[in-house]
């Protein structure tokens, strides 16, 4: 299978070496000068220094030539950029002489100022291509290094998700099918802004018991947004919900969960973001998950809380005994 890789971060990167062990795949990067290095070393130093690539994975900066690698009844094109980036690149490949067919995106998050899923803004821009968003647990460092993980696939299109499992499936990779695109997208977005609390939390010191009810409380938060927004709830009971929270929340390769670490010390979210040096999604979408988690009637205190320390300059401990301030319920109320 010919395969175009656009965006040449570390999961991009990643995903592009190991479907490169058994398919015909090229990664384009903007910076012919980045280029040049992973052609050279094999090995991105910037984004996943340490890692060694496949030998057959190839490098271009050319989008029309990656471009027209992934053409074809069976190509496939593999979105690897941030959220923020996706609508100019699914553009790019829409408005093609030649647009690609099959489109999977590796992003999670709102878009800022809209508040759109990515699913939503490749629709709004190439509603004609057979689209799909592949999430789930994963760190880029892991993968690229052959350890074990398990993604989930989703797609209003069967032939979308099976051309997808062809392409990723083997190996230490496991790849599942889902046709809720819209709860494993939530899923995707909403588990950052937890990572963040949870990282809060560790880095205040408030222990093991503290960290467990965050990340059960939080999951809770993320299934009444994403059912209010038409996704299904056993969806976040699977790898693209609770999965992808368990990792971010607890991992310490999680550039979210580092974020909420470094603003426990008493940091500004500038100094954190300066330090980081990486996207943290989390940061990006935060508004836009409170925000639409108002205009749905979903209470999520610990996204609340997210924010206030995100935006508004609560100190951590603050929000941390805001939320413990909180009257009793019952567990399963929807505005626990």
């Amino acid at each position: 299978m010919k395969i175009a890789v656009f965006g040449a971060g570390a999961w991009g990167t990643a995903m592009a070496s190991h479907m490169a062990a058994r398919h015909d795949v090229v990664l384009w990067a903007r910076d012919a000068a980045l280029v040049q290095q992973l052609s050279g070393s094999h090995e991105n130093s910037t984004y996943l220094p340490g890692a060694t690539l496949s030998p057959r994975l190839r490098f271009d900066a050319d989008f029309a030539r990656v471009l027209a690698h992934g053409t074809g009844e069976r190509a496939l094109c593999v979105a690897a950029v941030p959220v923020a980036g996706l609508r100019a690149l699914a553009g790019h490949l829409a408005s093609a002489a030649q647009p690609p067919q099959h489109l999977i995106w590796l992003c999670k998050g709102f878009e800022s100022d809209t508040g759109l899923l990515p699913h939503q803004i490749v629709a709004e821009v190439f509603p004609g291509v057979a689209g799909g968003s592949l999430s789930g647990p994963s760190f880029a460092r892991e993968v690229a290094q052959g350890l074990p993980a398990a993604l989930t696939i989703a797609s209003a299109e069967p032939s979308l998700c099976e051309l997808t499992i062809d392409a990723c499936h083997f190996g230490a990779l496991r790849i599942y099918s889902s046709d809720d695109v819209i709860g494993v997208e939530v899923g995707g977005a909403v588990k950052n802004v937890l990572a963040i609390a949870t990282g809060v939390g560790d880095g205040l010191g408030l222990g093991l018991n503290a960290r467990a009810a965050l990340v059960t409380r939080g999951l809770a938060e993320m299934t009444r947004l994403g059912v209010a927004l038409g996704g299904k709830p056993e969806t976040f009971m699977g790898l693209a919900g609770v999965g992808d929270l368990i990792l971010t929340a607890t991992g310490d390769l999680s550039r979210n969960r580092t974020v909420g670490l470094q603003l426990a010390t008493g940091k500004s979210l500038d100094d954190v973001l300066a330090s980081l040096g990486h996207v943290a999604e989390g940061v990006r979408c935060a508004r836009a998950v409170r925000d639409l988690a108002h205009a749905h009637g979903v209470s999520m205190p610990i996204t609340d809380a997210v924010c206030a320390m995100l935006f508004d300059g609560l100190p951590a401990r603050a929000a941390v005994e805001a939320l413990l301030r909180r009257d009793a319920r019952a567990e399963r109320e929807d505005d626990a």
